[in-house]
């Protein structure tokens, strides 16, 4: 692949389902060089007539839950068996110190990975917020164009910011340990209300008995949240990535899901939600980076900051000078 390709060439060669160019697409997507996002900006505009036809999942979980290993087993199985294409986006943890990545789900995925219709695709999340990369909703459509009908993006873990993933997907996947009496005092609300499904992974071995009382408690907890606007009653189950157990079971229920949203016309109200949502944040990030090349505003910004961190002011009181500075100026 040359350095001279155009925007044109890469986006013949996603159509054409090249995971070689889709992989090189991506890594210019997250790039932050201007020349790299001009260039992956076009690529996106050729590809975009050619996104949203797939089922977008966000699977998540606190750590140890198995969702690698969760992955590997349902991924595969939607592949063989349901004739699947799926694309994989693992959202990696970066270091803060560093800015280096663990990058390890794709040695963790190794048979998934040789599947000719599987694509795995580790990212860094980087600063961004809830573990979720700036570029994750730009990778996701280039794997639609690829022809990918089936996207799993695989957050961090359970934080206060998993709504960035549910933000951009069609089903939002919980997955949880057996044992559900301490489990469910250190999952937050919020993430277990945002949930579609929750799985009670790892239910094999001597933790059977623990995974069904898991599930009758999360099934009861799922009760006393207020109806859902998509129309869909959010289940729990119980799955072992080891034995395969319950995953035809939760494929299932997936079905019966888009069924039942697509159905009432839910998945496309809320797929124009979103894309007003993606808009919006793009437009605030967008508008943040043109401050910051101007020196006075990133100089005063970075005064604020430091005020603010010392407890010598509030937001409001550190940012109100500069924000009246960039209004005055904008209506000149």
């Amino acid at each position: 692949m040359g350095k001279n390709w155009s925007a044109q060439d890469y986006a013949d060669g996603i159509l054409r389902g090249d995971r070689v160019v889709l992989g090189r697409a991506i890594t210019l997507v997250e790039s932050s060089l201007p020349v790299h996002r001009e260039l992956a900006s076009a690529i996106l505009e050729k590809c975009l007539p050619h996104t949203g036809r797939s089922f977008r999942i966000g699977i998540t979980g606190p750590p140890g839950v198995g969702k690698s290993s969760f992955i590997e087993a349902f991924g595969g199985k939607l592949v063989r068996e349901h004739g699947r294409r799926l694309a994989v986006l693992a959202i990696d943890p970066s270091s803060q110190v560093s800015g280096g990545s663990i990058l390890g789900d794709k040695t963790r995925m190794e048979r998934l990975g040789t599947e000719p219709n599987a694509f795995i695709r580790p990212s860094p999340a980087g600063s961004s917020l809830g573990g979720v990369a700036n570029c994750t909703h730009e990778s996701m459509l280039l794997c639609e164009a690829a022809g990918f009908d089936t996207v799993f993006i695989e957050t961090v873990g359970v934080g206060q910011s998993e709504t960035a993933v549910a933000g951009m997907v069609d089903f939002f996947l919980l997955l949880l340990l057996p044992g559900a009496g301490d489990e469910l005092q250190g999952i937050k609300r919020g993430i277990v209300e945002m949930a579609d499904l929750i799985a009670i992974n790892k239910a094999d071995g001597e933790r059977i008995e623990l995974a069904k009382a898991a599930k009758k408690d999360y099934a009861l907890a799922l009760h006393l949240f207020p109806e859902k606007e998509s129309g869909w009653l959010p289940k729990a189950v119980t799955c072992s990535a080891l034995t395969g157990e319950g995953l035809d079971e939760l494929w299932g229920l997936l079905v019966d899901y888009q069924a039942v949203v697509k159905g009432n016309g839910w998945f496309e109200r809320h797929r124009t939600y979103q894309s007003f949502q993606h808009f919006q944040e793009g437009f605030k990030r967008g508008l943040y980076e043109i401050m910051l090349q101007d020196e006075e505003t990133k100089t005063a910004l970075a005064n604020a900051e430091k005020m603010v961190l010392e407890g010598n002011a509030t937001i409001s009181q550190a940012l109100a000078p500069i924000l009246a500075g960039l209004s005055l100026r904008i209506t000149r």
